[in-house]
């Protein structure tokens, strides 16, 4: 089982890079934003998932733990496969996609292509109790959360694309409060 690589970048796709270590070259299925991040001939570090199956054996790749520990439970869902948990994972940062999940919030999920309403509550059920478990954190929405989905929901609807809209709002400051106010402080934002 291959669960780490340390080499080059000597390709790069949006859905995969290559990475050569010792001479060998790994074909590694990645998330949009991480293969953006990164350039050819640039030595880096891969957490990975291995996905066996009859007729394919293939590697899909993490910049941090934490990031494979999600994927890990994703895929542990019945009906979500690799490439789908590798979409979930391209929506937001892992805080954002567990705490929308131990709050209960599906309509983060359903934005991934091949996951509708009853498949995103589903990953919500099951997983819900496994994170508020494991980080000792009280399951429910606070107002905030509600109010960023908002946000994005509206940015998106004025036509931003979905990862520019989170990054606006990653970016206003945190003493701005208001779904209005927030929009505003991001359209600056994104405007510039």
């Amino acid at each position: 089982m291959i669960s780490y690589l340390k080499g080059k970048i000597s390709y790069i796709d949006p859905n995969f890079i290559e990475i050569i270590n010792n001479d060998v070259g790994y074909k590694i299925f990645v998330a949009n934003e991480f293969s953006n991040k990164i350039k050819l001939d640039q030595e880096i570090e891969v957490f990975c998932f291995q996905s066996v199956k009859e007729d394919a054996l293939d590697l899909y790749g993490f910049e941090s733990r934490d990031k494979l520990y999600l994927f890990e439970k994703l895929v542990s869902v019945s009906g979500i496969g690799p490439k789908t948990a590798l979409g979930v994972l391209s929506l937001a940062t892992v805080e954002e996609i567990e705490s929308a999940i131990m709050s209960g919030d599906a309509s983060i999920l359903t934005k991934v292509s091949g996951i509708g309403k009853k498949t995103a509550e589903r990953i919500v059920l099951e997983l819900k109790n496994k994170f508020s478990t494991e980080k000792n954190i009280p399951a429910g929405k606070t107002e905030s959360q509600s109010e960023d989905a908002d946000v994005i929901d509206g940015l998106v609807g004025l036509g931003y694309p979905l990862d520019e809209a989170r990054d606006a709002l990653r970016q206003i400051d945190k003493k701005i409060k208001g779904g209005e106010q927030k929009i505003k402080a991001c359209l600056k934002i994104l405007s510039k």
